[in-house]
């Protein structure tokens, strides 16, 4: 039995991982899908002053909650930026951290540092009229639907991660790369672990959401971890 901890990407919230989470559990695992402040059931809480380090923050104090002593480390897309502050401070608990389709910052390294001038123009654009609020990428006329999808706090996309050595101590890394979406921003991040000894890299044949496409794949990459 290994335990699982899933965080969701920017301006929805944890549903994005009930299937895979449910087929975890399903094999005997247990399985935490933290929500974010500001996101999915805690969208009543969306404020412009939300930072990073707030759903950092969250992630771990939801894993001293569950009473977790080791376990396997997940993020999608946005959720890179945040395990990889949860592995700054619980590095050496993380049995593997994995990447799905997911942004993988450097010491020093926000969101906006690794995004180019598409992506930034719409952070700025797009929250003229809801000051430090974003819409979904891409979204037109964009309403929120409560507790699935809302706009994301400006400040988690510009704030930095800092390296503290604790995440050196995670020995086993994984990124999952999806090759049917385009154009993607995770094509620097592909071509940074792919060749590399440290990393175990997998590609699926999906958009950037790979837990609804591919969910058997996903699955079997998850289940593998814990063998």
């Amino acid at each position: 039995m290994a335990n699982y901890v899933l965080v969701h990407g920017a301006w929805g919230g944890g549903r994005s991982y009930d299937r895979l989470a449910a087929d975890l559990r399903e094999a005997g695992h247990v399985v935490l899908v933290p929500e974010l402040t500001g996101l999915g059931t805690r969208s009543g809480e969306l404020a412009p002053g939300i930072t990073l380090t707030d759903h950092v923050d969250d992630v771990c104090r939801q894993i001293e909650e569950a009473g977790y002593d080791r376990f396997i480390l997940a993020g999608h897309s946005y959720g890179g930026m945040v395990i990889t502050g949860v592995a700054t401070r619980l590095g050496a608990r993380i049995d593997t951290i994995v990447y799905i389709d997911a942004f993988l910052p450097g010491d020093g390294q926000s969101l906006w540092d690794v995004t180019g001038d598409f992506e930034h123009a719409w952070y700025i654009d797009s929250q003229k009229f809801t000051p430090g609020l974003v819409a979904p990428i891409g979204s037109v006329d964009f309403q929120p639907v409560a507790g699935e999808i809302g706009r994301h706090p400006l400040l988690t996309l510009t704030e930095a991660v800092r390296f503290t050595g604790e995440e050196a101590k995670i020995n086993r890394h994984v990124y999952v790369f999806a090759t049917d979406w385009q154009p993607t921003p995770f094509a620097r991040f592909r071509d940074q672990v792919r060749n590399h000894s440290a990393w175990e890299y997998h590609e699926s044949k999906a958009s950037h959401f790979v837990m609804g496409d591919q969910p058997e794949q996903t699955l079997q990459i998850m289940l593998s971890l814990a063998a």
